[in-house]
């Protein structure tokens, strides 16, 4: 069992729900500036050993693993503290918001030895789980192109007061989740191209970045793909679409995955329709209200990161190919205020 420390108990409080659940971790102690959530959740989780000072969380000799849940623009810094303490890392998407603190990192978590581990927890859901199993088995065949997507009304994000910052940006707050999709079976994407606007509703919420996009990626392999995120407006009932959504086409096949819907459909290189759910699991993954707070595939990628720690093998997306992302989301950003394709930069 490994001992975990959380940073950050917005988002830490489903990583909260793992640790006190699994048999494959401790939860040793949490942190958070601000005290008065730090309360919050102990009485929640009547869990009482908590501290508001992050370098109390790190020089914890007891803590054998860091998970980082903290405001992406703190993300690097953090990971690097965590690794000069000589802890392993879990780590929220998106990894980083910029590559300058890219190559400290590499050569720092190669010299203390410890592993990174991106919590990308899309890949975590069940029916993205069944979808890479089936891909896996040749059910579709080859991958001719993969689409994804990321539609939500996240208008109540623009409750959140950083979400009005100029740092902010649904580009790597949203779209890391689709992307990170798209890169799960197309690594080598080289080049991108795309659009973006600042809605209506998102303008007049104060919101500074874009919060509707669609691009299109191209692979070194000359395969495309696409991606768009939408955040500030109504969504289609969940019977018509799913929030969010992974499409791959096949040779001789095609499947859907639909994450919060738990729902997967796929018509197999014999020909065969299936339509699959999950709801048999929707206590699993949603533990809080509604459906507003998930924590299922939380625990899903937890205990697969305690399983690569104990076996020795990589948990994937390690810190690598946590920055390859990044460096398809700069490409991105490039896109956006050219109106160019964009090169993405070689990791």
């Amino acid at each position: 069992m490994y001992r975990l420390g959380i940073l950050g108990l917005g988002e830490g409080r489903s990583t909260m729900s793992v640790a006190l659940q699994s048999d494959k971790w401790i939860l040793h102690k949490i942190c958070d500036r601000n005290e008065a959530l730090c309360k919050q959740r102990a009485k929640e989780f009547d869990f009482h050993n908590y501290c508001t000072d992050y370098q109390e969380l790190f020089n914890d000799p007891e803590i054998d693993v860091i998970g980082i849940y903290t405001p992406d623009r703190f993300h690097a810094e953090h990971i690097k503290l965590a690794l000069q303490a000589g802890k392993h890392v879990v780590c929220t998407k998106p990894l980083m918001v910029d590559l300058s603190k890219a190559h400290e990192l590499v050569e720092l978590c190669e010299k203390s030895g410890k592993r990174v581990f991106v919590g990308q927890s899309s890949r975590f859901f069940e029916p993205m789980k069944r979808q890479r199993a089936d891909y896996l088995a040749g059910e579709i065949g080859k991958l001719v192109t993969v689409e994804a997507y990321y539609h939500a009304d996240h208008r109540w994000f623009l409750g959140k007061g950083w979400s009005l910052e100029k740092s902010f940006k649904w580009l790597y707050g949203g779209l890391s989740h689709p992307i990170d999709l798209v890169r799960w079976y197309m690594p080598d994407i080289v080049e991108v191209m795309g659009y973006g606007m600042l809605s209506q509703n998102g303008r007049a919420g104060g919101l500074q970045n874009e919060d509707t996009m669609h691009f299109i990626f191209k692979a070194a392999d000359g395969r495309i793909a696409r991606v768009s995120g939408v955040y500030s407006g109504p969504v289609q009932p969940t019977l018509r679409d799913s929030e969010m959504s992974c499409i791959l086409r096949g040779t001789e096949g095609c499947s859907q995955g639909d994450y919060m819907d738990l729902r997967y459909a796929i018509t197999t290189k014999t020909g065969e329709e299936k339509l699959i759910t999950f709801d048999h699991k929707l206590k699993h993954y949603f533990r809080f209200e509604g459906k507003s707070h998930h924590a299922g595939e939380y625990q899903n990628y937890l205990e697969y990161f305690s399983d690569c720690l104990d076996s020795g093998e990589t948990a994937f997306p390690d810190l690598y190919e946590g920055i390859k992302t990044v460096a398809v989301m700069q490409a991105m950003d490039k896109s956006l205020w050219t109106g160019m394709p964009v090169q993405v930069e070689s990791w």
